[in-house]
């Protein structure tokens, strides 16, 4: 089903559920987060390989009292403040803790989207794991004696993601730096995915994967849903942010403030691109598909043509300063190479060490 986030986590995220927030590097679905905040979601176990900010504002909101998860920081910039208050000092309250390693928890998702009760690794040998998370076992292969380490499988009641693009049937598309995104949906029992952008067309993308319609749950375009991580293709990493955090979750008052202001305070909107640290201060403070259901469809068909429309107005000003370059480099007509660009194959010079426009428009994007 496509709809809104506010209409997804209403209806499949609820009060104790184990939730899991997947994407690694990039994908890392913020706006879902925030919702859940925004929609005051309490006593969740939160699930994550690598919980960075995100899980960072979800416990300092008060959402947990259980955090499963194999690393945990601000990446390239220190500790979680909000994740250490919580277990050194039990504010906003306690918060249990279940450590893996990175192996171990990706053999734990494997197994629950296979439906095993448990996966098997060579792994958390010379580490004392063991002797303070009881859900690390060890055993014996039947087969060859060897001693191996068993853990159980996940099977979160929600898992959440972010991915480039979906179409309207709901099939959902990723690629780039691919995490446990499809572990965790499958494992999963219900699923929200949002999404940079509804296509009408899936178009195939190097390392890309599909999540097909019958695993996903809720599909929601939520572009720049992945801020201050990126979305490969789309968005660019938000140093800025990263290094803002650290200030500002150091305190709990500050955080408490910025949390009331910019998630609190708001209501994602379809659009939720912005300008500078504070991702809350341009958005919209109106339902982002206003109205009964009929209307709120139009309304999403409206922004998807617009959003489409400014796409393709996008792409005429990169070829037509690509053109003027393309002139410079080969001294022959670069307009009339850009019309032709449709005759060549993508990857292929059109003439001699000529660079491909298609190339070259693909690096204008990024």
């Amino acid at each position: 089903m496509i709809c809104s986030l506010q209409e997804a986590v209403a209806e499949l995220v609820h009060d104790g559920d184990q939730i899991a927030l997947e994407g690694f590097t990039h994908l890392i679905p913020h706006a879902g987060g925030h919702e859940i905040i925004r929609q005051g979601r309490r006593d969740l176990h939160l699930v994550r390989m690598t919980p960075d900010i995100v899980y960072d504002q979800l416990i300092g909101a008060g959402c947990a009292t259980k955090l499963t998860f194999s690393w945990g920081g601000n990446p390239g910039v220190g500790s979680l403040q909000r994740f250490r208050d919580a277990v050194e000092n039990g504010w906003p309250h306690a918060l249990q803790i279940e450590e893996h390693s990175h192996a171990g928890m990706a053999s734990r998702y494997a197994a629950g989207a296979a439906r095993l009760p448990f996966g098997v690794l060579r792994g958390y040998v010379g580490t004392d794991l063991v002797q303070h998370t009881t859900t690390i076992k060890s055993i014996e292969c039947p087969f060859t004696g060897e001693a191996l380490t068993a853990v159980p499988a996940l099977n979160p009641d929600v898992a959440v993601v972010h991915a480039q693009r979906a179409d309207r049937l709901g099939n959902v598309q990723i690629w780039g730096i691919v995490g446990v995104q499809k572990e965790a949906v499958l494992a999963a029992s219900r699923s929200i995915v949002t999404v940079e952008e509804v296509v009408d067309r899936l178009d195939p993308v190097p390392n890309s994967m599909v999540l097909p319609s019958w695993v996903v749950t809720a599909v929601c375009e939520v572009p720049s849903g992945a801020h201050p991580s990126f979305a490969m293709g789309y968005s660019v990493r938000d140093n800025a942010f990263y290094k803002a955090w650290d200030a500002i979750a150091k305190e709990r008052g500050a955080f408490t403030e910025w949390v009331d202001r910019h998630i609190r305070g708001t209501q994602v909107r379809p659009d939720r691109r912005h300008n500078g640290f504070a991702c809350g201060k341009h958005r919209a403070r109106n339902t982002p598909f206003p109205g009964p259901k009929g209307q709120r469809q139009k309304n999403c068909n409206r922004i998807q043509l617009q959003a489409a429309s400014q796409k393709n107005r996008r792409d005429e000003l990169v070829l037509d300063s690509v053109d003027d370059r393309i002139s410079e480099w080969n001294g022959q007509g670069g307009s009339q190479c850009v019309k032709d660009r449709n005759r060549h194959e993508p990857g292929q010079s059109h003439t001699g060490n000529r660079p491909d426009i298609r190339n070259v428009v693909e690096q204008e994007r990024e």
